[in-house]
């Protein structure tokens, strides 16, 4: 059987989102049939729009989803109908050289639906990030489906599925902040936010917002900012070092994925610090650094995929915390929109007046 419903599709690099009836087929092997409830309008979404990713258009924007499974294909186990799940973009192989060795949060063999889903003319659909959530339905691998608890706001815990879930993974689990650290998180996008949100929960005491934008700076310390550093009035490096003793953080996170932040990282991080770059940059950037810096500092330099997260382990348990009262994932919903409003939402991106809007199908 095939399902027709309707979905946010870009068709060419830079076109406008449109509204058009696609076709989603049944779930074969491996895979799982998804009502979808809510899905974020992420920066990647804007990436794929731009042909930022790469030129596989037609798109069917969407990843940042929550749905409950309608269906399952042949040998799933995962899964089952009527199970409430939020979507993930790392559904882990089991038989790579990461998941043989224990790091499954590592895969290098990550999955998606076998099965494309098409325009009704028969045009091939690229599912952004292999999920394609601006939809009513959307058929997804089923290892891309994380079971969780139902009483959950969708709205909130959908988050968890790419940007939200990047910064948190990228203080816990990359950065492995711990109770006492001092954290630096350099851009305070949705990300970034998410990062310092992160670090709190770990439990550091210093945890520094540095930004240009004096309103995200403010959202910062609703989640967790104990300090706040204007960038475009003052050098983050020098501040931070005086936020810290005169050392630098222990952990510092560059959440804007430039050249220029991530130099400021590195240098405002403690001797023997970490940095995490989590911050995507684009394929023209280059980075130089003085190579006896790079040794005579010592420490990590770390790249944060997807907060290193492994969706079975991390969705359950933060979506617990979040209910518990003790991560506030309502502060990232900024605005609940329906899918004839994600142009607007891009716009709203741009001028940095939200950390989400989502998208409520």
């Amino acid at each position: 059987m095939v399902h027709k419903v309707k979905g946010a599709v870009v068709r060419s690099k830079g076109a406008p989102v449109t509204l058009e009836t696609i076709l989603v087929p049944d779930p074969g092997p491996g895979e799982a049939l998804v009502d979808l409830l809510t899905c974020g309008v992420c920066h990647t979404d804007l990436h794929y729009k731009q042909g930022a990713i790469n030129d596989d258009f037609p798109f069917l924007l969407g990843h940042e989803a929550t749905g409950v499974v309608s269906a399952v294909g042949p040998d799933v186990t995962e899964v089952a109908p009527g199970d409430r799940v939020v979507l993930n973009w790392r559904a882990v192989c089991g038989e790579c050289r990461a998941c043989a060795k224990g790091q499954p949060q590592y895969c290098f063999n990550t999955h998606n639906a076998t099965q494309k889903m098409t325009l009704e003319d028969g045009t091939e659909l690229t599912a952004a990030l292999g999920i394609g959530a601006f939809a009513e339905k959307t058929l997804v691998a089923a290892g891309q489906c994380t079971k969780v608890e139902p009483e959950a706001d969708p709205a909130a815990v959908g988050l968890l599925g790419c940007g939200v879930m990047a910064g948190i993974g990228a203080a816990i689990n990359t950065g492995n902040v711990r109770r006492g650290d001092s954290v630096a998180v350099i851009g305070c996008g949705g990300v970034g936010v998410a990062a310092v949100a992160g670090a709190a929960l770990a439990g550091a005491t210093t945890v520094i917002a540095v930004d240009i934008d004096p309103k995200k700076l403010e959202r910062a310390k609703d989640l967790g900012a104990t300090h706040t550093v204007d960038s475009s009035a003052a050098d983050p490096v020098e501040a931070i070092r005086e936020l810290t003793g005169g050392f630098g953080a222990d952990v510092v996170i560059d959440a804007v994925g430039r050249p220029e932040t991530y130099k400021q990282a590195f240098y405002a991080r403690d001797l023997a610090g970490t940095v995490v770059l989590v911050g995507v940059p684009s394929p023209e950037m280059t980075l130089e650094l003085p190579l006896l810096d790079v040794f005579g500092r010592g420490g990590s330099l770390k790249s944060s995929w997807y907060g290193d997260c492994l969706p079975s382990r991390d969705f359950p348990m933060l979506i617990d915390l979040y209910q518990q009262g003790k991560l506030d994932l309502d502060a990232f919903v900024t605005e609940r929109i329906t899918i004839d409003q994600i142009e607007e939402a891009f716009d709203k991106m741009h001028s940095g007046s939200v950390l989400r809007s989502v998208v409520e199908l």
